[in-house]
């Protein structure tokens, strides 16, 4: 009899929420077209993926002449807690001029569909409109300096990333980004856009950051060099 009560409450908890606003989680990732508060521009550091991946990495990204460094991994609408995903099933055609047009920045045709699939479909813009975007969220960020280019490992902190980032780029502050990692490699760098673009807050992106005190960084692969 407790545990039904128990259950009976729970339930009527979970009708009051949804009655005045409290979204579950799992409900948020069904997704509405063009309903959610902020983008997040998801830069890859190309060689940790190449690396991590091995054979099974995607041959246009590490074989190629042309080296990759940071890359676009996707511009991802967000709620303030939580995301949509997955928001039209099937996804619309992507043309092939916009597709092949963002290989420069997204060196993958298979990620790049995947992303329309998962997270452009969420924007409420069109497949040439919503890769138009994550051009121009490319091109509002300035990748620092120092990684352009490394001709070998470099062991850093994801402080010191989140500086450089910081130093490049005018007005972007602590809590509008993330530095991301794995076990020991780093990986990517968030960094949080409102709907024109501008950098903005995004608390919740900012704690899932990486925790580690240093990370190394692989080097940029070289045409014909293995790792």
């Amino acid at each position: 009899m407790k545990l039904l009560f128990a259950a009976r409450l729970l339930l009527a908890a979970l009708i009051l929420g949804a009655a005045f606003g409290a979204t579950p989680s799992l409900a948020q990732q069904k997704g509405e077209p063009g309903r959610f508060d902020y983008y997040v521009l998801t830069l890859s550091w190309s060689p940790t993926y190449c690396e991590a991946m091995g054979e099974r990495a995607e041959p246009a990204q590490c074989s190629r002449v042309r080296p990759f460094a940071f890359v676009v991994h996707g511009l991802w609408p967000q709620f303030t807690r939580g995301w949509p995903e997955s928001c039209v099933n099937p996804a619309p055609y992507v043309p092939e001029p916009v597709l092949r047009d963002v290989l420069d920045i997204m060196p993958s045709r298979r990620l790049v569909l995947h992303e329309w699939r998962k997270h452009g479909t969420c924007s409420g813009l069109s497949a040439t409109g919503y890769f138009d975007t994550v051009r121009r969220a490319y091109d509002k960020v300035t990748i620092p300096a120092p990684f352009h280019r490394l001709d070998d490992y470099r062991m850093v902190s994801p402080g010191e990333v989140e500086a450089a980032f910081r130093a490049a780029n005018p007005g972007l502050a602590p809590d509008m980004m993330s530095v991301e990692c794995d076990k020991r490699r780093l990986t990517e760098v968030r960094i949080c856009m409102n709907r024109q673009l501008g950098f903005t807050s995004c608390p919740e992106v900012d704690r899932r950051a990486c925790r580690a005190t240093s990370v190394v960084m692989p080097p940029v692969r070289e045409s014909g060099r293995g790792w």
